[in-house]
């Protein structure tokens, strides 16, 4: 669809860029895009690091929690709320 792109077409886009936004804001814009592709990158590594992080706990039990004098876990106690009505 496209075909290859080659030194022309780049040429015609890096003259479109200039004309849009002028030849002072374009290595701020360049700059700006380096540190957001940077950041993105130790994002998605740190993502990855915390990923076999959890697969290596998941593959240890975890103890089950003790209920300590017969109160039952806090998730069973959650009661729903209760509508009260009245004339105002």
């Amino acid at each position: 669809m496209f075909g290859k792109i080659g030194a022309p077409e780049i040429l015609l886009v890096l003259v479109v860029l200039v004309l849009l936004f002028g030849a002072k804001r374009l290595p701020g814009m360049a700059r700006s895009l380096g540190q957001s592709l940077r950041i993105l990158k130790s994002e998605t590594k740190a993502m990855r690091d915390r990923d076999t992080d959890e697969e290596d706990t998941a593959a240890a039990p975890e103890p089950a929690p003790a209920i300590v004098g017969g109160a039952p876990p806090a998730a069973a106690t959650a009661s729903t709320p209760k509508i009260v009505s009245g004339s105002h």
